[in-house]
C-alpha cells in the first residue's frame, strides 16, 4: 500500500474536523444541486442556475477534504494552522453558502452591483471580503507547510508544489477583478435588469459554452487557470500514490530521491500548463482556440516536462536500486 493511502486509512479520524464538515456540507451541497438540475429550468447567464453552487461545491468540497488531511500532518505551527483551517472553513461555508442563496434566487452572486436588492446587498460583503479571508488563511497555511518536512521527499514536494499552485490560482482571479472592469447591465432568472461592474472573461464576460465546464468558448477565462491550479495539489497526491504502487514491482522507482525528481518534473510541467493558460485567458483567446504561438507554448511545456521526466527515469534504471531507500514504516 502506498504511503499516502496508508497515511488516509490509518489517521482519518485526526483530519481537521471544521474542514471535514465543510467537506461533507459542499458534497450534500453538490447533491441537492444535482437534483436542482433535474428539476429545475432556470437559466442564468447562460448556464443552469444551479450549476455555479454545484462546481463551488465540488471545488471546495475537495479541497477542504485535502487540507483537512494536510493539516493534521504538520508538526511546526500546528495550532495555528489548525485555527487558520477553521476560519477557512466557516469563510468557504460563507463563500458558498451565498453563492447557493443567490443562484436559489435566480440572481447573480459575484460582481452584482443592485443595490435596491436587500438580500443581494447583505451577501455582497460575504462574497467579497470571504474571497479575501480565503487567500490570506491559504497564505498562512502555505507558509506553515513551507518550515517543516511532511512525509516522504515526494509527498513533501507534492504538498509544497500543490499549496503554491492552489494561491496562484486564488490571486489569478482577484488580478482580472481588479484590472479588468466590464460595466454593464444584465437580465437574471427573473427577467429583473441587474447592473454588474465586472466578469469572469476577457474579451467576453460573461461568455460560456464550453461542455460540462461552461467556460467561454468566445473569449478569455480566467476560470480556465483558476481551476487548474485551484486542483494542482489533488493531481500531484494522485501521482505519489501511482508512483507508490508502480515502485512495488520496479526496484528503480523505490527510492525516494527518484519519486521526488518525477514529482518534481511533473511539478513544473503543471506549473508550465498554468502559466500558459493564464497566457491565454489574458489575451482573449478560449481555452479550445489556441492560436499559433499559444500552441507552440503547450508543446514547449511538454517538451521540458518530457525531457526532465525521461532523463529521471534513464538515470534510475541505469544506477538500478543503488539509490533505493525504503520508505519509513509510518508510511508504507
Amino acid at each position: 500500500m502506498t504511503s499516502l493511502l496508508a497515511l488516509a486509512r490509518t489517521s482519518w479520524r485526526t483530519w481537521h474536523r471544521p474542514l471535514m464538515v465543510c467537506s461533507g456540507l459542499m458534497a450534500g451541497l453538490v447533491l441537492v444541486c444535482g437534483a436542482g438540475l433535474a428539476v429545475d429550468s432556470r437559466t442564468l447567464l447562460g448556464e443552469p442556475v444551479w450549476y455555479k453552487p454545484l462546481k463551488f461545491g465540488f471545488a471546495f468540497g475537495l479541497y477542504a477534504g485535502t487540507l483537512a488531511w494536510l493539516l493534521a500532518e504538520l508538526h511546526k505551527g500546528r495550532r495555528l494552522a489548525r485555527w487558520i483551517g477553521t476560519v477557512f472553513a466557516v469563510t468557504s461555508v460563507a463563500e458558498v453558502g451565498a453563492i447557493t442563496v443567490q443562484a436559489a434566487r435566480g440572481t447573480i452572486s459575484h460582481f452584482n452591483a443592485d443595490q435596491t436588492d436587500p438580500v443581494t446587498t447583505a451577501l455582497t460583503p460575504v462574497l467579497t471580503f470571504g474571497v479575501m479571508v480565503i487567500v490570506i488563511a491559504q497564505l498562512v497555511i502555505g507558509v506553515v507547510v513551507l518550515i517543516q518536512r511532511t512525509g516522504s521527499a515526494a509527498l513533501n514536494r507534492a504538498i509544497r508544489a500543490g499549496i503554491g499552485l492552489t494561491l496562484a490560482g486564488m490571486l489569478i482571479p482577484v488580478y482580472w477583478m481588479v484590472t479588468e472592469i466590464h460595466p454593464r447591465t444584465v437580465t437574471d432568472a427573473n427577467g429583473t435588469r441587474i447592473p454588474m461592474y465586472q466578469g469572469h472573461g476577457i474579451g467576453d464576460p460573461d461568455g460560456n459554452g464550453m461542455p460540462l465546464t461552461h467556460w467561454s468558448v468566445t473569449g478569455g477565462d480566467f476560470r480556465v487557470p483558476h481551476f487548474f491550479a485551484l486542483h494542482g495539489i489533488q493531481v500531484l497526491l494522485a501521482l505519489v500514490v501511482v508512483l507508490g504502487a508502480l515502485s512495488a514491482d520496479r526496484a528503480w522507482l523505490r527510492s525516494e530521491q527518484v519519486q521526488a525528481r518525477l514529482v518534481g518534473s511533473a511539478a513544473l510541467g503543471y506549473c508550465g500548463l498554468v502559466a500558459v493558460v493564464t497566457w491565454q485567458a489574458g489575451r482573449g483567446q478560449s481555452l479550445i482556440h489556441p492560436d499559433t504561438e499559444t500552441l507552440a507554448a503547450f508543446a514547449t511545456v511538454l517538451l521540458i516536462t518530457t525531457i526532465a521526466i525521461a532523463r529521471v527515469v534513464v538515470t534510475a534504471r541505469r544506477t538500478g536500486t543503488k539509490d533505493a531507500k525504503p520508505l519509513p514504516s509510518a508510511y508504507r
